[in-house]
């Protein structure tokens, strides 16, 4: 992990959504109760709900369900109750529109890169009115082809035209495979304290840097804007 005094100028920021830009356990952890439910399970532990915030949605019903089929279940009454409240039952981090702002004057070019469906990561960023921010959205697609945080990096880097050859580039997110999908990529990383990951996790994950709060990210990353 390097020192603060020795970060490097990026220009082209990628923001996972979940545990970064919003903090949005309510509403997932509602949307699996609603899940779990409808399909008669027993109700998850905390710890087990807050383990289901960051990574790819089906795989992590899988470690509940009977069968393949049953994950697949969970997944569509999961959406049916996050695209009708759970999505909006959720919060901005405070700080995080003021170190938006200074980004954006600073000349930077800011992304979303996130694990949940790009359908949602679009009416969230819209709602919270912090479209104004991004160059560009990208997600998982709703049918899982695509999913894995590094697949998700990976096509927006493609899609924005973004190679981390050419350009410092760094991914800020809260959970191990947002570091993870952020090396497969050769890209540097923040993991951020606040949201939903471990110091431990993401210490050994691999993170550049960790930041304990979003002022501390904002020092990070404006230190040489």
């Amino acid at each position: 992990m390097l020192e603060s005094s020795e970060v490097k100028m990026y220009q082209t920021i990628l923001f996972d959504l979940d545990g970064t830009i919003t903090d949005s356990g309510s509403g997932i952890m509602r949307s699996i109760l609603y899940a779990t439910e409808q399909l008669g399970w027993p109700a998850p532990s905390e710890e087990t709900l807050r383990s289901f915030i960051g990574p790819p949605l089906y795989e992590s019903f899988l470690h509940m369900a009977p069968s393949a089929e049953a994950a697949q279940q969970a997944v569509g009454h999961y959406r049916a109750y996050y695209q009708r409240k759970g999505m909006f039952e959720n919060h901005v981090y405070p700080g995080i529109p003021e170190v938006l702002t200074r980004l954006k004057e600073a000349g930077a070019k800011l992304y979303i890169a996130t694990s949940k469906p790009e359908e949602f990561a679009k009416k969230i960023i819209t709602h919270f009115d912090l479209d104004r921010y991004f160059t560009g959205i990208y997600g998982a697609s709703m049918d899982g082809h695509r999913s894995k945080k590094a697949d998700v990096i990976q096509y927006a880097l493609t899609e924005a035209q973004l190679d981390p050859t050419k350009e410092a580039i760094i991914m800020v997110g809260d959970r191990n495979h947002d570091i993870l999908g952020a090396q497969q990529n050769g890209l540097d990383s923040i993991g951020v304290l606040y949201g939903f990951g471990e110091e431990t996790e993401l210490q050994e994950a691999g993170a550049t840097f960790l930041v304990q709060s979003p002022k501390d990210l904002g020092a990070i990353l404006l230190q040489n804007s």
